[in-house]
């Protein structure tokens, strides 16, 4: 296993759309096991392959403290939303920043696993926000964009400044 380079906003690879998967073969399940390793090194329970700039419909999530839940997402679809959560969201892509977002609280997904066999499952909770979040990721999108503009300009103000420090 390899760990991989997680890209930080603003860069525009991040806004990209990933393409659909049609073979799950040793590279990409190289790339699950490489994606799962750089998430907990930077101790994240999400990472979507947009954020590694690779433009594939794929992500990992483990949200179980043990490190021991690890679920594989591949050509991922939400079928079914209900009820509404409102949670803090952090993003490895955006180290240091964190807002409230508001997310269906259950879900239903369909995908394949890291083996390419498909499933379907239910999640509630800090799981479906998370699963969720990672979506969007492979659709360019950024749990910042669910805030106001206002927001958004200081939130792009702070990594500046956090940048300079670090530099």
């Amino acid at each position: 296993m390899t760990l991989r380079k997680i890209l930080h906003f603003p860069n525009p690879k991040l806004r990209h759309i990933a393409k659909s998967i049609d073979h799950v073969d040793t590279e990409i399940k190289r790339l699950v096991d490489d994606m799962f390793e750089t998430m907990y090194e930077d101790n994240g329970i999400g990472l979507a392959a947009t954020q590694l700039g690779i433009d594939l419909r794929v992500f990992v999530v483990d949200v179980n403290m043990d490190r021991k839940q690890q679920l594989t997402f591949i050509n991922p679809i939400i079928t079914e939303k209900s009820g509404e959560q409102k949670c803090p969201e952090g993003c490895l892509s955006l180290p240091g920043i964190y807002a409230e977002v508001k997310r269906a609280d259950k879900i239903k997904i369909e995908a394949l696993n890291r083996d390419g066999k498909p499933f379907t499952m239910q999640a509630d909770g800090l799981l479906s926000a998370c699963i969720q979040h990672e979506l969007d990721h492979l659709d360019g999108k950024l749990f910042i964009d669910y805030l106001s503009s206002l927001r958004k300009q200081l939130i792009t103000k702070k990594l500046k400044k956090l940048r300079k420090r670090t530099l």
